[in-house]
């Protein structure tokens, strides 16, 4: 299997979306000849015409609204909004429009579709309007789908799972990862479930659930704890909407104990969601209270980047608070 980073991977699952399906379009703020700020859809155009990849006005309310017209007449639109934070003049399309669109006309129109692609999170030092993670105020939106992957092959095999899947798609992309992180890829056609979460390593002594760049982070603070002799259970939900509550629980019925973290900020961030549906389907089992690592409770600063996001050393405070408990 060649060798990818996450551009390369999330470009060739776009390549193979769009060379099997002439209905796929890719459209967005220059992802034409300039392939995109990140370089995401290079050659796309040159590849399949500006009739299938093609430039937007910077407008995402109206990059969404045109997404959600073309879904509904049966194109298969891949929307590129250049960054997360930008995403938020188009919510009203989104949790309005996108998501109620089949429950609103009774199954008779849907757009399905779509998928929405955006890079999220910190680690580029682009302060409070290029770092956020907004996946919580998706979260509370029924008839989305949140897609967060954390490497190359789960970026290729959820991107081309989310273009194909019958329910719209947000496919947050960690930026920060889009050249660090490198792995094999086969350069085939793959899919990886949607709605699954993943048990990236086993453990008896607690539960770290994480996605997209903190997974990353996690392994690290994993080291740190096996020094101390605690083993770590560790899992990717991948999948923020729906997320997979039975793998969770499953494991901490096994070892008692819960770490979750993510960038956004604590309060009203998805480990709140995570953390209140395990202490009901686990109360009796937990040897110790749910930790959440999280960003901090304000804007996302440009100068302190490092003391705000939570890095292995907060998350292994945590794991050891757990343990400790």
């Amino acid at each position: 299997m060649p060798n990818m980073n996450m551009l390369q991977a999330i470009n060739n699952a776009l390549d193979i979306a769009m060379a099997e399906d002439e209905r796929v379009l890719c459209f967005g703020e220059d992802v034409g000849s300039f392939g995109g700020v990140f370089r995401a859809t290079s050659h796309l155009q040159e590849k399949y015409g500006h009739a299938r990849c093609f430039n937007t006005p910077i407008v995402e309310q109206g990059i969404v609204g045109f997404a959600n017209g073309l879904a509904s007449q049966g194109s298969v639109p891949v929307a590129e909004i250049q960054f997360a934070d930008y995403i938020f003049p188009a919510f009203d399309q989104i949790v309005n429009e996108t998501a109620k669109f089949r429950y609103r006309s009774g199954d008779l129109f849907n757009v399905g579709g779509l998928t929405l692609r955006a890079p999220y999170g910190g680690g580029i030092s682009g302060g409070h309007y290029h770092s956020q993670s907004p996946e919580a105020y998706f979260a509370h939106t029924p008839g989305l789908k949140i897609v967060m992957p954390r490497n190359p092959y789960e970026a290729k095999g959820l991107l081309l799972a989310s273009i194909r899947d019958p329910d719209p798609v947000l496919f947050f992309e960690p930026k920060r990862l889009y050249r660090a992180s490198t792995g094999e890829v086969p350069e085939e056609d793959y899919q990886l479930p949607l709605g699954e979460a993943e048990v990236t390593k086993e453990g008896s002594d607690v539960t770290l659930v994480g996605w997209g760049a903190q997974m990353e982070v996690i392994e690290r603070a994993v080291e740190l704890a096996e020094k101390d002799g605690i083993s770590c259970e560790v899992i990717d939900l991948r999948t923020i909407l729906p997320w997979d509550e039975d793998t969770v629980a499953d494991s901490v019925l096994k070892t008692g104990r819960l770490v979750v973290t993510h960038e956004a900020p604590r309060t009203g961030g998805f480990a709140g969601e995570i953390a209140a549906a395990i202490q009901e389907r686990c109360f009796l089992y937990l040897e110790s209270p749910v930790m959440r690592v999280t960003g901090l409770d304000t804007p996302f600063p440009l100068t302190l980047e490092k003391e705000y996001l939570p890095d292995h050393l907060k998350i292994h405070e945590a794991i050891r608070a757990s343990v400790n408990y």
